[in-house]
């Protein structure tokens, strides 16, 4: 367990260098990570010690369920088995994970899964709500882009990228709960990007590397430009649908109601809350709505209005706080 970095605050030691995700100094180990094979008593489980607590929707070409979760020997472990035949086994403290996966599949392939869902699933394991969201910096303040898959979160950050903004969470935004305020932590350089996303930003879809060998995703590296302390949450902005409206791209206010129901559908591993979690995160919400102003953002459907995107984003955010940064003031010369 020689390497080591920093993700979404945590001290983290893995066996193996972790895609994505630059070594750093760390004070303490919060979270252990092996990669290659999962623990050597898993596979004497019968099936009276495991069982199915969550299986998705969707499915795979043969069929599958492209995941299943299953709690073992009563809960203290959880086994995250995805169609891929990727796996993970996670201790119910969020203090250890095993990885396992098969060929042709790469640990860049596993650690896409790491990052996101698994991780996301061990910060809720040590009691902090996450959304499913991108967020960058504006202001020494977090700015929160919320929205499912393929609603363009990940694109309009890294378009906020392009303009000079520090992006400080691509998929996972922490709610690390202060009471009266909210931090964001920083979860890892990368913005994982479609390669149309990579056309509409750079010109051309080769412009960026690919995630993986396997996959047609590509990433945008930000080591060197990446934020390193926890950034107080000022805004939430939820996606909705893109229109071919003339005024679209525009911000709209939502009422609590749809706010709260927003926040609720992009917590991020919802899937797997208990009651007693449940019950957190609805109290956690309802103190984010009255500390954090929420707000619908409809984007334009023709993505070279990307940068008009921004500039909503950016002159809205500035009228909920009056002035505007230097930063801010000459990316809307050069865009408005």
């Amino acid at each position: 367990m020689s390497y080591r970095c920093l993700i979404y605050g945590l001290g983290i030691t893995a066996n193996r260098t972790i895609p994505g995700v630059p070594s750093s100094a760390i004070d303490s180990i919060d979270v252990h990570v092996s990669f290659g094979s999962l623990p050597a008593w898993f596979q004497e489980l019968d099936s009276q010690q495991s069982e199915i607590s969550y299986t998705a929707e969707y499915t795979d070409h043969a069929g599958q369920p492209v995941l299943r979760v299953f709690r073992l020997l009563g809960g203290k472990y959880h086994h995250f088995f995805y169609a891929d035949n990727t796996e993970f086994v996670v201790d119910h403290s969020g203090t250890k994970i095993w990885a396992s996966w098969s060929p042709p599949l790469t640990i860049e392939d596993t650690a896409t899964y790491l990052l996101g869902p698994i991780m996301g699933f061990v910060m809720l394991l040590r009691g902090i709500i996450s959304l499913h969201a991108s967020a960058v910096v504006s202001r020494s303040e977090a700015v929160a882009l919320v929205g499912p898959a393929g609603s363009g979160k990940s694109t309009t950050a890294a378009a906020f990228s392009t303009r000079g903004f520090h992006v400080l969470a691509d998929d996972v935004v922490t709610l690390d709960d202060r009471r009266d305020h909210f931090l964001v932590r920083p979860a890892y350089p990368c913005i994982r990007l479609w390669p149309a996303s990579v056309k509409t930003l750079y010109g051309s879809e080769s412009h960026l590397p690919l995630l993986t060998p396997n996959w047609d995703k590509r990433y945008l590296d930000l080591t060197g430009r990446f934020p390193t302390k926890s950034v107080p949450l000022s805004a939430i902005y939820v996606f909705g649908e893109r229109r071919d409206e003339s005024d679209a791209p525009f911000v709209q206010p939502l009422d609590c109601t749809d706010a709260l129901l927003s926040l609720i559908a992009n917590t991020y591993t919802n899937y797997l809350i208990d009651k007693n979690m449940q019950a957190r995160q609805f109290d956690l919400l309802t103190r984010v709505l009255a500390n954090v102003p929420v707000r619908r953002v409809i984007p334009h459907a023709d993505p070279r209005r990307l940068q008009q995107l921004c500039d909503c984003i950016l002159l809205d955010f500035a009228s909920l706080k009056p002035r505007l940064s230097e930063q801010e003031q000459s990316s809307l010369a050069v865009h408005v």
